[in-house]
């Protein structure tokens, strides 16, 4: 762990060329290290990079038959099996009155809930918490399958579309120059995706927080520009913007799907050094505004939850 966090410290560019001498290894990494959602000049940039690249080896990247909603449905069922009840359809405008609260919020909607019940000086420490870029969405229903120039894509269910390092470090430091893309082309493996013959897929770029500008044009663009003919297999397409996406859920701040800027200075004591623990006993935030940060894995609410029985038993 010691090893991980010296280098982790350091930027993606600084890792991938000290430790990579081919141009080809050092884009590869640029394109896992883009997931920091941070410019790749910057330190902790190779974190995020590190643990992908050591998931993708040992694990692979695995994806939700049938769509992550199953995911949601799993934990539904499980809550239920509980004796647990979901309630829906309703709009929170305040904190609930109950022994223990547990607040999947990041803190602009946490603020908006305690209000003036939450002490000066915390509440200052959340109206200072910061949010990061946001994304910019494209999901298509196609023809056929993606005609990747580069036969191995077709074997992956998660590429990363962009050129080499320089490249892919311009957009995510400047959004300047073409886009790097995070694209998913799920009905390749499986066939719950699409109907038979049809496929579908996904792409999304870092762009600046809540930027109303319409980037469809150029992601497809990039698509196209590593696999020609792309368009021409494009039967639908939704869009989301940041402004969309926060619409459709009000944690994603700004397009921010990371519950947060994730820079060295809210990468460990998020939102404030409490952590999970805010001053209003019984009321706890679990969100991907605690560490570590977001990601599906539900860390953020199990240590919430770690954290609140031990203060509460």
């Amino acid at each position: 762990m010691a090893k991980l966090a010296w280098y982790g410290m350091k930027s993606a560019r600084a890792f991938a060329y000290r430790q990579f001498r081919g141009e080809r290894a050092r884009a590869l990494f640029a394109g896992i290290a883009a997931h920091s959602v941070l410019p790749l000049e910057k330190p902790l940039s190779s974190a995020i990079g590190l643990v992908f690249v050591a998931v993708a080896h040992s694990l692979g990247w695995p994806m939700v038959r049938g769509g992550a909603q199953k995911i949601s449905d799993a934990l539904a069922a499980c809550l239920n099996s509980l004796g647990g009840e979901i309630r829906t359809g309703v709009r929170v405008s305040s904190l609930p009155k109950a022994d223990l609260v547990m607040c999947d919020i990041t803190p602009r909607q946490f603020l908006a809930l305690a209000g003036d019940a939450l002490p000066r000086g915390y509440r200052k420490s959340l109206e200072r918490y910061r949010y990061g870029p946001g994304v910019f969405k494209l999901d298509w229903a196609l023809d056929g399958p993606i005609p990747w120039r580069a036969s191995e894509c077709a074997l992956a269910a998660t590429v990363h579309v962009g050129g080499g390092f320089d490249e892919i470090a311009e957009w995510e430091a400047h959004f300047t120059g073409r886009p790097f893309l995070i694209l998913v082309q799920p009905s390749l493996f499986d066939t719950t995706r699409a109907p038979q013959g049809k496929h579908t897929a996904w792409a999304y770029c870092h762009v600046p927080h809540g930027s109303p500008a319409d980037y469809s044009d150029a992601i497809e663009e990039q698509v196209e520009r590593f696999a020609p003919g792309f368009r021409r297999l494009i039967l639908a397409r939704s869009v989301l913007s940041p402004a969309a996406l926060e619409r459709h859920n009000g944690n994603l701040v700004g397009g921010d799907i990371s519950g947060g800027a994730m820079d060295l200075r809210q990468f460990f004591l998020r939102p404030t050094g409490r952590l999970y623990r805010t001053p209003i006993r019984g009321v706890y935030l679990c969100s991907s505004s605690t560490p570590p940060g977001g990601g599906v894995h539900g860390m953020c609410g199990y240590n919430a939850s770690r954290c609140a029985l031990a203060a509460e038993h």
